[in-house]
């Protein structure tokens, strides 16, 4: 089994319903524009074609901008500062690795997704793919545990260097793995700075100032500031291996509570999405 969730729309909330709306709009997104991508598409323009497909079903706001990256910068590449984030002029070639970004806002619930894919065949790409299953079910086995945030964080780095793999998400400010995400206030004007959603990130420093008069962080990262149990939320996750230049990873909505049934206290947010039901072909076949 992929992962455990709660997909059930009689057990989900009307709030965790919203959450899960739009994760699967973004979803929807990722996969209708990764289909219409072509050789000689770059990165500004396959962002620019997620903004107007999720901007047709109104949204209007974002926890981020989307991004796109192509070839060796699936993998970070050589990034220093956060600029080397944003699209580029990089175009798409025949058997290149893709990853699709993105952070909408829809009716005052966020979503932040990842999604690996490759312009025709790219085996590395697909073995990175298949591998980042057992990620999955360690987060999710070792976030019911109450394991600390930074000592999840380095189990899931053991586990990619014994399958041969770099961390990618350490080249992630402050080397994320995870951030929370939450209601975003509905404005009819919805402003952005540094590729960011203002409103977001109003939330994200109010998380972190709450947060940090009680003792934890609403960055899941490597560091001291992450060193607390899981925090109930929900928790934006991506982790992201790379080999020689190849990069792959997932991003989804983990769902922590403090219930102490260990199934109810953590659970991912939906199981009907693009990586868990490749997952599940590879398993049948």
């Amino acid at each position: 089994m992929a992962g455990d969730t709660k997909q059930g729309t009689a057990h989900l909330s009307a709030e965790l319903r919203g959450f899960r709306e739009v994760q699967r709009l973004a979803y929807e997104c990722a996969e209708t524009v990764a289909a219409q991508l072509r050789p000689g598409v770059t990165e500004r323009e396959a962002a620019r074609m997620q903004r107007e497909w999720l901007r047709e079903r109104g949204v209007r706001d974002w926890f981020h901008l989307p991004f796109a990256w192509f070839g060796d910068r699936t993998a970070f590449t050589d990034f220093t500062i956060p600029l080397q984030f944003f699209p580029t002029n990089r175009k798409l070639e025949p058997g290149m690795p893709f990853i699709l970004d993105m952070a909408p806002v829809h009716r005052g619930y966020a979503a932040d997704i990842g999604y690996s894919g490759s312009l025709g065949l790219n085996p590395v790409q697909d073995r990175l793919m298949s591998d980042l299953r057992p990620h999955r079910e360690l987060i999710l086995e070792q976030v019911r545990e109450r394991r600390p945030l930074r000592e999840i964080y380095e189990n899931v780095e053991r586990l990619m260097v014994r399958q041969g793999y770099a961390n990618r998400h350490r080249a992630y400010p402050f080397g994320v793995i995870a951030h929370k995400i939450g209601r975003v206030k509905e404005r009819r004007w919805a402003p952005t700075a540094f590729g960011f959603g203002v409103q977001s990130l109003k939330g994200l420093a109010s998380d972190a100032l709450h947060g940090h008069r009680e003792g934890w962080s609403p960055l899941w990262s490597p560091y001291r500031f992450s060193d607390h149990p899981p925090q109930p939320g929900l928790w934006a996750v991506e982790p992201h291996l790379g080999f020689r230049g190849t990069g792959a990873k997932f991003e989804e909505i983990l769902v922590v509570t403090d219930s102490r049934d260990p199934e109810e206290s953590a659970y991912w947010l939906d199981d009907d999405l693009p990586h868990v039901r490749r997952w599940a072909e590879e398993t049948t076949a």
